[in-house]
């Protein structure tokens, strides 16, 4: 354990096999804890345990504990590794193949026992060996579980159906071998509430094949819904590549993606996806990045742009320098914060799963009683024994295992793909809850890079298009961040004309002559026609540098230059407002840009000139005043106030320290995704809420009604599978949820 303190706590985690219900989960938590200094998270839909321990205890010991609770244990394999994909679809496949063949053995059973009018002579021993082999083959997991669990003085679901079904054979048996019903020419009525027999005894073999065919039909359909909540989470791992082409001095050659090294050139072509992030160093192109960071539209790319691994060349041949590969790389990052998320569990799940811990051990006293009481009280056995089954059947604390964490992988995967991550259920409490949240500006709300906001051309003069291409060509060799921002609009709208006689003017400005003719770019001096004085007095509310074109002497535009507010802030701040939070602008630029950008995104609460201490100091004030305080923003001088906050939300374009001290993590860098994700919050806690209200619901229900007598045991089995399906069900629409679109969006498509 070298490179750690002495006393340094780390996290392992571990993949657990075997389990089935959230009473598995309680007690994998249980053993685990009983290790000195170990806490442990585990997560029944993705089957993970998440474990913190002290670095003196070695992931063997971790193994071993989860080992002696009964279940399977084992590290996770290196991302790129097949067989962790491969397991589920082999296990999948023998699922399949069991419940297909225990249907075919089962379905004539229930046919001739549900259906009086088709029972012939001797129809009761067909039944019995059609049934024999699903009682013993077809429940075999759930056999063997319980045995595992009996050795570990365990009991979980799977010991409840193991009971139901032997149950309900051996009295079967016994009816038709000792109690008469094996007698040719017995008929017996079916009733969905048991009923005493009248001479023979009953046979329950419609239950004995009944509860194993709906327990396997439901946890396979369970388990594809439950492998469908992390579609979303699969396919961002798919779109990185496996080889890429490199280009050195030894020409252009195909590696595998493991060898390429930072610094190292590699060719994106047209339709191919880019292979790790980097930066253009030639050609032209535009990348479709909506399945990495949720934008809609294709972005232009050129020489010095950066891109992302994962992203699709929509165009031209691109050439790349790799600037992070391997687990540095912006996909990897987002497939670490998904995975991490997944692990955590909300605050009803906690309790759920406290409360599934007893789950089993109670059902199973509930059934001994009604055994009891309805012997006791002079009943048919038959029908204290139905009772008795009934119970064990029907109580299902499956779906309370699954409440939480089926919801919250496919939130957290569709979050992913519009390009929101959260860290884990906690964010996600954070944010339904968020009623204030301070935006920075530079970077956040404005583009952060100066560029050209405004061009105004005199009526009578060069159009704005030809103004613009004029001083374009001026600037192209300046390196002044105005004259830089100027050449590169002009250069996304046209091509560029030569330059000749370019000269700087000292303190004024550059010249040049451009198709023989003279540009000049200076500051506005002198007397300017009214259009341009206009224009002026407007750059100078909105803290704008301005720019004055002159050609051939006469004033032909006014070109206005600033830090721009993104197109998205706008809509974000509306559609902030109108989820009920409280927008607040903190920025560490002046008074005058910082209100001009307030006024323009209608925020009235504005503190300029802040540095990372007052951001910190404003975030204690407004949580002191009773707001949950969520903080935006991108660079080092966010990091204290985004640790502070209730809830810290970091811009993908930001710095790492940012982004690591942040509980979201907006990857396209568009504040507007800061707005769906509050929705998807709510829509999600609430889905949560829904599960488990139905799974605790449920159980109040159903299983008074089963001990009393009024649930037939077959239709108990189909009652406890829909339960878990309904719930994962309903945790799977969160798949499909689209944020709406905002009430400024809208209002422009009329």
């Amino acid at each position: 354990m070298a490179g750690y303190p002495m006393g340094a706590v780390v996290t392992t985690d571990l993949v657990v096999g075997g389990m089935t219900c959230a009473a598995c989960v309680s007690r994998v938590e249980k053993r685990l804890g009983k290790l000195e200094g170990v806490t442990a998270s585990v997560n029944l839909a993705t089957g993970r345990a998440r474990v913190c321990h002290p670095v003196g205890i070695g992931a063997e010991e971790l193994v071993a504990a989860v080992e002696k609770a009964g279940y399977a244990a084992a590290l996770p394999e290196p991302p790129g590794k097949q067989p962790e994909a491969e397991e589920p679809e082999a296990e999948a496949k023998q699922e399949r193949e069991r419940l297909l063949i225990t249907a075919l053995l089962a379905l004539p059973v229930l046919t001739l026992s549900m259906a009086p009018v088709l029972q012939f002579r001797n129809w009761q021993w067909l039944c019995f060996v059609l049934a024999a082999p699903v009682a013993a083959w077809g429940a075999w997991p759930f056999h063997v579980r319980a045995v595992r669990g009996l050795r570990h003085s365990a009991a979980t679901m799977d010991t409840l159906v193991s009971l139901g079904v032997l149950a309900s054979f051996s009295w079967s048996a016994y009816a038709l071998f000792l109690g008469g019903a094996g007698e040719p020419g017995m008929r017996m009525p079916f009733t969905l509430v048991p009923s005493a027999s009248e001479g023979a005894a009953h046979i329950y073999l419609e239950a004995a094949v009944g509860v194993p065919l709906f327990v396997l039909a439901g946890r396979f359909l369970e388990g594809r819904a439950r492998r469908g909540t992390g579609a979303a989470l699969r396919a961002i791992a798919t779109l990185a590549a496996k080889e890429v082409s490199v280009r050195d001095t030894q020409g252009e050659r195909l590696i595998a993606i493991e060898e390429l090294g930072a610094g190292q050139v590699f060719v994106v072509r047209p339709g191919q996806r880019v292979a790790t992030d980097g930066q253009v160093v030639e050609g032209s192109s535009a990348v479709d990045l909506s399945l990495v960071t949720g934008e809609s539209e294709p972005v232009e790319v050129g020489p010095g742009a950066a891109v992302v691994g994962g992203a699709v060349n929509a165009g031209g041949l691109l050439l790349v320098r790799a600037t992070a590969v391997g687990a540095d790389t912006q996909l990897a990052r987002i497939t670490r914060l998904v995975t991490e998320a997944q692990a955590g569990k909300a605050r009803a799940q906690r309790l759920a799963d406290s409360v599934a811990g007893a789950f089993v051990p109670v059902v199973l006293a509930l059934a001994v009683t009604a055994l009891g009481f309805w012997l006791g009280a002079g009943a048919d056995p038959q029908a204290a024994v139905t009772a008795c089954v009934a119970v064990l059947v029907v109580a299902c604390p499956c779906a309370l295992g699954l409440a939480t964490p089926t919801a919250l992988m496919a939130a957290t995967g569709r979050g992913a793909q519009l390009g929101v991550l959260v860290t884990g259920p906690q964010a996600l409490e954070g944010l339904q809850h968020l009623d204030a949240v301070v935006l920075d500006k530079t970077g956040t709300l404005t583009s952060g890079h100066m560029s050209v906001a405004r061009v105004t051309a005199v009526a009578d003069g060069l159009e704005k298009e030809s103004v613009l291409r004029l001083a374009g060509a001026v600037e192209q060799g300046s390196e002044h961040p105005l004259g830089r921002a100027v050449s590169a609009m002009a250069r996304r709208e046209q091509q560029l004309p030569e330059v000749g006689d370019f000269r700087a003017l000292p303190g004024r400005g550059v010249q040049g002559r451009v198709e023989g003719r003279l540009v000049e770019m200076t500051a506005p001096d002198g007397e300017l026609p009214t259009a341009l004085a206009d224009a002026l007095l407007a750059a100078e509310a909105a803290v704008r540098t301005a720019v004055l074109v002159r050609v051939d002497g006469a004033p032909e535009a006014l070109i206005e230059i600033g830090d721009v507010v993104r197109p998205g802030s706008y809509r974000a701040v509306d559609r902030l407002r109108r989820l009920g939070v409280r927008p607040v602008l903190a920025t560490g630029d002046r008074e005058g840009p910082a209100r001009a950008v307030a006024a323009a995104l209608g925020i009235e609460e504005v503190h300029a000139r802040c540095t990372s201490e007052d951001k910190a100091e404003l975030v204690r004030d407004l949580r002191a005043q009773g707001y949950r305080v969520a903080v935006v923003g991108d660079g080092v001088n966010d990091a204290a106030a985004l640790a502070g906050a209730d809830l810290g939300i970091a811009m993908g374009s930001g710095t790492d320290v940012a982004i690591g001290a942040a509980d979201v993590t907006l990857v396209r860098g568009d504040i507007e995704a800061l707005a769906d994700a509050v929705r998807l919050a709510r829509r999600t806690l609430g889905t949560i809420r829904t599960n488990l209200v139905w799974a605790f619901g449920y159980n109040v229900v159903t299983v008074p009604l089963a001990m009393v007598g009024l649930l037939n045991p077959m239709l108990a089995a189909a009652a406890m599978s829909a339960s878990s399906v309904v719930v994962v069900g309903n945790s799977l629409r969160l798949r499909t949820w689209e944020p709406s679109p905002s009430p400024v969006s809208r209002r422009r498509t009329r």
